[in-house]
């Protein structure tokens, strides 16, 4: 989920760290006790910024609070950040009729219209890039440079869709008799109901959301519970930027109140598109809803990406596209390296070159501090599953080369892992872990490695490493998967589509096929001439 270009800037050079901004004091009731700073780390980048740091649902170009609020935790410190309103479905309901209002005038926009107004909010999250930065390290945990990355690759998302506004064209077709014209049309589906992850709180939601803007559709977000305050930080930006009333609508809520809002905007009569980014179970959920109604749908779910190094691979290079493709956000993106498959005469010096990398690269610390390179995982709960996966590979033969253990720094943290002596029957070699886990698995040859590739039942994301021209056309077209990285460990840019195969989704995101999947194809038989 990150350009190759912006990441390759965040891993160089030393962004300077902004300076405190002043301190945001508690909604009454949400902190058991007294006023307490934003953060408490030494020396510490300081508070957040203060008028991006919106508490409220944004529903119809207004800002409206709810009847209870949850906190948003620090995964560093477990501190809490602030409370956000806590909608539930009567608010999403109530968002979702506003936004279809606001539909009926927006779809009559003009596209050079729509065009200026998204290359307006582009421009003020570029002016605004370190103060959103901050908000995601804050929330997410991620480095700060990754985080300045994402802004960058989010902020991409809404220039690239301005210019794709404007080339939404229709066709013309010849008619077998001459008194007859048959013409294309392409129009806006309607509201979208957009649900999005913690691990790209910001450009998982321009990456849809500009394309349905663009198109002409209006959009009601559900944020993810761990990071609401992105969503709402452009929320604020996208008012400024003249966005009308009701384009735009934010409605966070809590993890209790998930399922009844994600079941509301899924089952609502008047939405016509659901777009989410999250796990497969929960895609099969909103799939179920949403097929009462027949709505069009985008799934970005689960992958369990292989990345294979053939013999004739550049082990230098495959250790460094391993690093890449492996550690960043600690391991929490969907395209992720799961599995490393080594082919066997090449195996024992990948496994050593792998582990001096991460042994001299990778530093463990808040996302705040500048040499941090693996900041804490998202909550309890992820660093359970690491662990789970862990101690299962160590029970069946696993052997630990470097990390293995929870990180000294506090109950997120989880230091850097890699495992040799892997085996099929392992969770890590048929799970999703989303940490820093790289179990490494030896193959002899490359029928057995694309086997193993394949034998997943998600298909997202899959590397490899050769230097056979032959081999590389045969793999790459064996891969079951809806997106191949060769010899390179970063793939994803705002120019080429997003998405996967099998039970990794339906649809693609970002590129010029994104747009389509806002828009309903209309055939006009024009007789009489």
């Amino acid at each position: 989920m990150a350009t190759c270009s912006w990441l390759r800037s965040c891993g160089a050079p030393r962004y300077p760290l902004v300076r405190p901004r002043r301190r945001l004091l508690p909604r009454p009731g949400c902190w058991a006790s007294g006023r307490a700073p934003l953060r408490t780390y030494a020396p510490g980048p300081g508070g957040l910024p203060a008028a991006l740091l919106r508490k409220d649902s944004f529903v119809g170009g207004r800002w409206l609070p709810a009847a209870t609020a949850f906190p948003v935790l620090d995964p560093a410190s477990g501190a809490e950040l602030g409370c956000v309103a806590d909608c539930g479905a009567t608010e999403a309901r109530g968002a979702v009729d506003t936004a279809y209002k606001a539909f009926c005038s927006w779809r009559g926009v003009s596209a050079k219209e729509r065009s200026s107004l998204l290359r307006k909010w582009y421009d003020l999250m570029i002016q605004n890039k370190d103060d959103l930065a901050k908000i995601i390290t804050a929330e997410s945990g991620k480095p700060l440079k990754e985080a300045q990355g994402e802004i960058l690759y989010s902020a991409f998302f809404l220039e690239w869709f301005s210019e794709e506004a404007r080339r939404v064209y229709g066709d013309v077709i010849c008619t077998p008799t001459k008194e007859k014209r048959a013409l294309v049309l392409k129009q806006p589906v309607g509201v979208a109901a957009v649900i999005t992850p913690w691990n790209f709180p910001s450009a998982m939601i321009t990456r849809k959301v500009g394309a349905a803007l663009a198109a002409g559709c209006t959009v009601v977000v559900k944020p993810a519970e761990d990071t609401p305050f992105s969503a709402l930080a452009l929320a604020e930006l996208a008012n400024q930027a003249g966005i009308p009333p009701g384009v735009y609508n934010v409605i966070p809520c809590s993890q209790r109140k998930a399922k009844d809002v994600g079941e509301a905007l899924c089952t609502h009569p008047l939405v016509s598109k659901i777009s989410f980014t999250g796990s497969t179970a929960t895609g099969k959920i909103l799939l179920h809803h949403a097929a009462n109604s027949v709505k069009r749908v985008s799934m970005e779910l689960g992958g369990h990406a292989p990345f294979i190094v053939f013999d004739s691979a550049n082990v230098d290079q495959a250790v460094a596209g391993a690093m890449a493709s492996k550690f960043r956000n600690s391991g929490q993106t969907c395209v992720c390296s799961n599995r490393f498959l080594v082919q066997r005469s090449i195996h024992d010096s990948f496994v050593k070159k792998f582990a001096e990398a991460i042994k001299t690269n990778l530093h463990v610390g808040n996302g705040f501090e500048e040499r941090t390179t693996q900041g804490p995982l998202i909550n309890e709960k992820a660093v359970e599953k690491v662990e789970k996966h862990v101690s299962d590979a160590l029970s069946k033969g696993a052997t630990v080369v470097t990390g293995g253990k929870r990180h000294q720094l506090g109950k997120n943290f989880f230091e850097p892992t890699l495992l040799s002596n892997v085996t099929q029957n392992m969770l890590c070699s048929h799970e999703e872990t989303f940490g820093p886990l790289a179990p490494v698995i030896k193959f002899d040859t490359e029928e057995e490695a694309v086997a193993m590739a394949n034998a997943a039942d998600v298909g997202l994301a899959g590397y490899f490493y050769s230097q056979d021209p032959a081999q590389i056309w045969r793999v790459a077209e064996q891969l079951e998967v809806g997106m191949v990285g060769v010899n390179e460990g970063l793939i994803s840019s705002v120019e080429c589509p997003f998405g996967g195969m099998k039970q990794s989704g339906l649809g693609r995101e970002g590129s010029k096929y994104g747009i389509d999947e806002y828009l309903e194809l209309k055939y006009v038989c024009f007789g009489g001439l």
